[in-house]
């Protein structure tokens, strides 16, 4: 990775930091606020993803075609599995489970990490702790990589 790759995932990566504290997807209140649909319902959230999707789309629709390749790689990176599997269903599962029941989800609770507080810090200890847990086992299971 050259010098420019690094400053600019820093930049980015300082920026998305930035809009996720801004939205304040970084307090774990906001999200249970979005999820709680028949109580005290927190909006907020829909208007982050609609805005990032739209964002998003903006870029494949009209600046992506006027480029043959990214600024800083050879390639764009496209995604290349397209079947719904077993897989991909538990790990929807245990993200959403886990999202519920902390608040968090890994970029804002990575983001949350700066405010030294306990919740942050355990959350991306069990996130950490569960990916090394299914790093160790994915070969035993019928759906693993």
């Amino acid at each position: 990775m050259t010098w420019k790759n690094s400053f600019s995932a820093l930049l980015v990566g300082v920026l998305f930091a930035i809009g996720l504290s801004v939205a304040g997807m970084t307090q774990p209140q906001k999200i249970l606020g979005f999820l709680d649909v028949f109580g005290a319902w927190d909006p907020s959230l829909m208007f982050v993803m609609v805005g990032a999707i739209g964002l998003h789309a903006a870029y494949i629709f009209l600046l992506k075609p006027k480029f043959k390749q990214p600024v800083l790689a050879v390639a764009y990176q496209i995604p290349v599995k397209n079947q719904l599997t077993a897989s991909l269903f538990l790990g929807s599962a245990l993200f959403g489970i886990g999202w519920a029941l902390g608040g968090y989800c890994p970029g804002p609770a990575i983001v949350s990490l700066a405010k030294l507080s306990l919740s942050p810090v355990l959350f991306v200890a069990s996130m950490l702790a569960g990916m090394a847990i299914y790093r160790a086992i994915q070969h035993k299971l019928p759906f693993g990589r």
